[in-house]
């Protein structure tokens, strides 16, 4: 497992996958179908792996997060970047920094949170849990003005905030008032682009962000790192074909859910089984998962 400094550079070597986690019938973390998930991630070049919404950390026990951290460690290679998600309720958060501060995983990100929270008390959170890991902290910004820029410029001068993962869905994301004061604040190649494949394009080009995160590219990874050194060559034509290829299974994740959507999609696809979904929330429908079947097939041969 890469242990070294979050840089520029780590960034954009390669998309940073977003994996389901698989579990058994007993809703218990299965160490061996999660490695072979890895083994098929990093045999596709993609060399980062970020565990988060997708691995619904939302809900993960305190109580089997060390475990996780373990099984994480042993399972990826030696050059692999795994970045652990904690909270997002920030009393989870801080008693999981603590398991991460005896490891040697460089970061982990803070899960969003919806509701209840401020500007100020996310700056004091990333502060506190910045102290807590004893190593900078990720941030994953989903809602409009999460954070000020200017105040996270300040988190990033001072070491606090290693980078972001920013994750605001726009119409069209080459329009975003909010990003673009963003990386006014804070240097664009700390930034990541973290709504998969669809605006990655747009973010990278028009805001200069390093690279991206994506879920759908733990089913053929070396086709979405692919487009990833497609859009860093500026050969936006040959990215954009490989973009629209994965577009009728976002837009399926995004009218199923695009947790439990993935979650399945993986299993369908034979990669690995990532067995039931944890609660709270839910397997798909019949009529869903052959819909995703369907897709993957068409996905398959294009």
């Amino acid at each position: 497992m890469y242990t070294g400094p979050i840089t520029p550079e780590l960034l954009c070597r390669s998309v940073i996958a977003v994996p389901p986690l698989a579990r058994d019938a007993n809703l218990e973390i299965v160490e061996s179908e999660n490695a072979t998930l890895i083994r098929h991630i990093e045999a596709g070049g993609v060399s980062s792996l970020l565990y988060g919404g997708n691995a619904n950390l939302f809900h993960c026990r305190v109580s089997e997060y060390q475990g996780l951290l373990e099984i994480l460690e042993r399972s990826s290679g030696k050059d692999t970047w795994v970045i652990p998600s904690v909270g997002p309720a920030w009393g989870m958060a801080m008693d999981q920094a603590s398991l991460i501060a005896e490891t040697d995983f460089p970061s982990a990100m803070l899960l969003p949170m919806q509701g209840a929270v401020t500007s100020d008390g996310v700056i004091e959170g990333a502060k506190r849990l910045a102290g807590a890991l004893g190593k900078p902290a990720i941030l994953y910004i989903r809602q409009e003005n999460y954070v000020y820029p200017d105040a996270l410029g300040r988190l990033v001068d001072e070491g606090t905030v290693a980078c972001v993962k920013y994750a605001v869905a726009r119409g069209d994301p080459s329009q975003d008032e909010y990003l673009s004061r963003l990386v006014g604040a804070i240097d664009p190649k700390l930034v990541v682009s973290g709504i998969g494949e669809q605006p990655a394009i747009a973010h990278m080009r028009e805001f200069g962000l390093a690279g991206f995160t994506a879920g759908l590219v733990c089913l053929t990874p070396e086709r979405t790192q692919r487009m990833l050194r497609r859009i860093q060559d500026g050969d936006f034509e040959s990215a954009e074909a490989i973009r629209s290829s994965y577009e009728e299974l976002e837009g399926l994740r995004n009218a199923i859910n695009p947790i439990r959507a993935l979650h399945e999609m993986v299993t369908l696809s034979g990669i690995a089984d990532m067995g039931p979904q944890l609660p709270l929330l839910s397997g798909l429908s019949e009529a869903d998962s052959i819909a995703l079947r369907n897709a993957i097939d068409r996905f398959s041969r294009g």
